[in-house]
């Protein structure tokens, strides 16, 4: 079953629960509501090309109904990116997987001053092209058994591609990736078994459905179960998204450990009261991060690991088995391989090596690279980038980006192992992100970009304790804020941007930070 099924027996079974709580526009739509809607998209959908079909609408009710009605008529969103630069990605986009139509908002557009591009096509004028006779036909056909529903929409086949999604671009051009029904359903069902989801839950949707978490996490798992799905468009409301939380009773929220500063920091006691089960991915979450939110609310954050490219779900911590500090235990259908960098020889046990994934929530490929997508599937495992090690009890330790490691003297140094000992001593609210850049002398070197100056030669002893020579920071620039992705993550490229023209004498005006050596 393809997951637009699934969402027609959901509909007909749940026709009178809330959906969509749509805190953005302050409207509710049942299941019953949720599926007409969808009907009168997927005829609305069926006068522009068939294939790719462009989406760039920001989290709402609305993007998930324009998702649907797209699947339905037989189109394959692609998900576009509106957070920073989103006329060049929409023309990436196009290009890439060869399409032209793309469904997006007018308001969408001038909130964030972007320019009209060739094939957009407003949200806004499709439903007020919405007639009598659409809405009466798509009530009528709702009234259907979904048997018989279900083939009036479009059938395929599990492994169809459900939605492309583009890599976030921290480190290189974005990749085009393709998720199938299968992959993301084997997701479902992996968190299933482990988090115990079900009809009951409310789950709290803000991260943006160009991210492959909030696909998986924030869209299909919540509809798979017929829960309540309460949506609101901008996560970096921190105290408005606690608002939300408190007020609908959430039961699950998932977001990257940058959005849950902001939640900690901007809350009360009792917002996140009616919450069960919350989890942090798609970066390294702090112990500090963790610790707050037990001493101030009582609750467990939970780590997680994933990548676009598999749906995204590798492993996760549960309330039955945590390991902090660690990303989890490796979900039921999913295996790992921790691999010899060099050697190509699988790891022992607490080794450090080359993560390698293989099961159903492995995605089809990238699409029209076969080179990029040879490189990274082999035989089946598809190899990660990231670099980790598995503890005797089965729980994985992430340890960072290969090219987050660089080599010193023969030694591999952890970037992020760095950035892990150097957050101990740096004030409260303050973070960093350490980067190598080219150095004349030594060939590469260590920089700590920090948000807030620090008595350095302090620091460097107390680290000096816990790590060798070779992984101190030979300096220190600090930078008022860094660059994030729209998910919440550190953009590196960014930073090591930044902190290259920084060392490298470029005006702080110029270069966004300022700096000593």
């Amino acid at each position: 079953m393809q997951l637009h099924d699934r969402f027609v027996v959901v509909a007909k079974k749940y026709g009178s629960k809330l959906a969509f709580v749509d805190r953005t526009t302050d409207r509710k739509l049942t299941y019953s509501k949720a599926l007409i809607a969808a009907l009168i998209l997927n005829e609305k959908f069926k006068r522009y090309e068939e294939g790719f079909i462009g989406i760039m609408i920001p989290t709402s009710a609305g993007s998930a109904l324009a998702i649907l009605g797209a699947l339905m008529s037989g189109r394959t969103p692609v998900m576009i990116n509106y957070s920073t630069g989103a006329a060049s990605n929409a023309e990436f986009a196009q290009k890439k997987c060869d399409f032209k139509t793309i469904i997006t908002s007018k308001a969408l557009l001038e909130k964030i001053n972007c320019r009209l591009i060739p094939g957009m096509v407003f949200i806004e004028d499709i439903l007020a092209s919405v007639t009598i006779a659409d809405k009466l036909s798509a009530a009528l056909r709702s009234k259907l058994p979904s048997f018989l529903l279900r083939t009036t929409i479009h059938q395929g086949k599990p492994d169809d591609n459900l939605i492309i999604l583009f890599t976030s671009g921290s480190e290189k051009e974005p990749k085009a990736v393709q998720l199938t029904h299968r992959n993301i359903l084997c997701n479902i069902h992996d968190l299933q078994k482990v988090l115990a989801l079900s009809d009951k839950d409310i789950f709290l949707a803000n991260l943006p459905y160009f991210h492959v978490f909030g696909q998986t996490a924030n869209l299909w798992a919540p509809l798979y179960f017929g829960m309540t799905i309460v949506t609101y468009a901008n996560p970096l409301d921190f105290r408005v998204i606690c608002d939300i939380v408190r007020d609908e009773r959430c039961t699950l929220m998932v977001g990257t450990p940058s959005f849950f500063w902001g939640y900690l920091n901007r809350s009360k006691p009792g917002d996140f009261e009616s919450v069960r089960i919350m989890v942090a991915g798609a970066d390294k979450c702090p112990e500090a991060l963790r610790k707050g939110f037990l001493d101030t609310h009582n609750k467990v954050l939970l780590e997680a690991y994933g990548t676009t490219e598999t749906s995204p779900g590798i492993t996760v911590n549960s309330p039955e088995h945590n390991r902090p500090g660690s990303v989890g235990k490796v979900l039921p259908s999913v295996k790992v391989r921790l691999e010899n960098y060099e050697s190509g020889k699988e790891c022992k046990t607490g080794e450090i090596g080359k993560i390698l994934v293989k099961g159903d929530n492995v995605m089809k490929g990238y699409f029209d690279d076969f080179e990029e997508t040879s490189l990274h599937i082999r035989h089946g495992w598809y190899d990660t980038g990231d670099m980790g090690w598995m503890d005797k009890d089965g729980y994985l330790w992430h340890v960072g980006r290969l090219r987050r490691f660089m080599k010193v003297g023969g030694e591999m140094v952890s970037l992020i192992r760095v950035e892990d000992e150097l957050e101990k001593h740096l004030p409260q609210g303050a973070v960093c992100c350490v980067v190598e850049i080219p150095d004349a002398l030594r060939g590469a070197k260590i920089v700590a970009a920090i948000t807030q100056p620090i008595d350095e030669r302090s620091v460097l002893k107390k680290m000096s304790e816990k790590l060798p020579n070779i992984c101190l920071p030979k300096q220190f620039v600090v930078i008022d804020e860094l660059p994030k992705m729209a998910t919440g993550k550190i953009d590196f490229r960014a930073v090591t941007t930044m902190v290259r023209d920084a060392v490298h004498g470029v005006p702080p005006d110029i270069a966004g930070a300022g700096g000593r050596a």
